[in-house]
């Protein structure tokens, strides 16, 4: 079997970029176009794909190397049939089609980063069977995310490659209306939406108009919570918790850990008193998958950051294991990284659960959009005083809004009131978290 050094193939406008995250190790046997490493820029994220299917011999890159086209990634042992000739002449297309930028829709962006709609399911019809469309890994997950079939996308890029952007004008255009979809009934019965075209207007005849695209990130999550809206049910429930003595908890513990430069902050309790409450409530710790409803026994809890291109959902992993101090830290790293648009795919991804919060800016209650996979998430709004009547008098006491939108496939109102409830409790009376 010939061995064949693995390379960076074209990647565009990219030099010395980082190696953010390595997929693979030596003696793997990987396929054609599987990624091997994921690298970023100040620009995007980029999955590196192998040109060939073998076995990796080496691996010739770790986390923090830099690389550009040309670079060696490593050895492959090529697997039966494959030819060595391809690789040292470019000759295989597949070799330099694979990278795309990976969206925080492949890694759970989101939120409320959260990232496709009935009209855009995947429908395969007898003239696309058995044709494997021309795209990288990561846009076909993508694809598969936004329930677009990519049989039915026509793709800009070279030899006719499959973009991102190509399937965000898909599943834009089949909602305006100005795309049909092979195989949709029509009518509205079933496959389609069937809504009237978007509205076009010359704005400008009104009066002086400023064209400002989209950012990156805008983009990304705009086709994500479009497809979660229409897709999920949702149904949100309102409460209030006050959280009068846990505030005080909050002040007193960062005077005593002033020294420590970790403040803590409402949010470390929020994701502690959440996985108290999913612990209780397993059905809110889970995903649908087809007819079956995947419990996980894991607690990674997301939260929105907000950051100037828009927001984006960093992952808490094993916050169960974490106690407030920890999480705190770990939110105030992970929110400047988001800030600094330095957040790996792997920090954004495999969240069960996740928390949208306002409360650094205003508000009362509002209806969070749920990230899919995921079948809740919280809203948190700005605390308040308010008069509580406490059996003898009106007291001034803290409230906290709290808004928790959840899929009702999987969960119905009792529960997400008992939810709701179980939250009140815990924020209330903190010591119950030990229960």
């Amino acid at each position: 079997m010939a061995t064949i050094e693995l390379k960076v193939p074209d990647i565009g406008d990219f030099k010395e970029v980082e190696v953010i995250e390595v997929l693979v190790k030596a003696g793997d046997v990987v396929g054609l176009e599987q990624s091997l490493i994921t690298v970023e820029s100040d620009k995007a994220s980029m999955e590196i794909p192998s040109s060939h299917a073998g076995k990796l011999v080496s691996l010739s890159v770790k986390l923090g190397d830099k690389v550009s086209e040309g670079s060696v990634l490593g050895m492959i042992e090529l697997a039966d049939g494959a030819s060595a000739s391809k690789a040292s002449t470019g000759g295989d297309s597949a070799s330099t089609d694979g990278i795309t930028v990976s969206s925080p829709a492949a890694t759970t962006v989101s939120a409320s980063k959260a990232e496709a709609v009935t009209s855009v399911a995947p429908i395969q019809t007898a003239a696309h069977a058995g044709q494997l469309p021309h795209a990288s890994p990561s846009v076909r997950k993508f694809a598969r995310e936004l329930g677009v079939d990519l049989t039915q996308v026509k793709g800009s890029g070279p030899n006719g490659r499959i973009t991102p952007e190509d399937v965000r004008g898909f599943v834009k255009g089949v909602m305006s209306g100005s795309t049909a979809v092979a195989g949709a009934p029509a009518g509205g019965s079933g496959g389609g939406l069937d809504l009237l075209p978007w509205p076009k207007v010359d704005f400008a005849k009104f009066g002086p108009v400023e064209a400002k695209p989209l950012s990156r990130i805008k983009k990304i999550s705009g086709a994500n919570l479009h497809r979660n809206w229409v897709m999920i049910p949702h149904v949100t429930g309102n409460d209030e918790a006050d959280i009068t003595d846990l505030e005080a908890l909050r002040v007193q513990l960062n005077k005593e850990n002033e020294k420590s430069g970790v403040k803590l902050t409402m949010l470390a309790f929020l994701v502690k008193a959440v996985v108290a409450a999913l612990k209780k409530y397993p059905e809110f710790n889970a995903s649908l998958d087809g007819d079956n409803l995947v419990l996980k026994q894991y607690f990674h809890i997301g939260f929105a950051a907000d950051t100037p291109n828009g927001l984006v959902v960093p992952v808490i992993k094993d916050a169960d294991k974490k106690g407030v101090i920890q999480i705190a830290q770990e939110t105030s790293e992970l929110a400047k990284k988001a800030r600094d648009g330095k957040l790996s795919p792997a920090e954004m991804t495999g969240g069960c659960f996740s928390i949208s919060s306002l409360g650094g800016i205003g508000g009362t209650h509002f209806t969070p959009i749920i990230n899919a996979p995921e079948v809740a998430i919280l809203g948190v709004s700005k605390s308040l005083m308010k008069p509580v009547w406490n059996g003898k008098e009106f007291v001034p006491r803290l409230i906290l809004p709290l808004s928790l939108s959840y899929d009702h496939r999987v969960i119905d109102g009792a529960a997400g009131a008992r939810f709701n409830a179980t939250l009140v409790q815990l924020l209330g009376d903190f010591r119950r978290i030990a229960l």
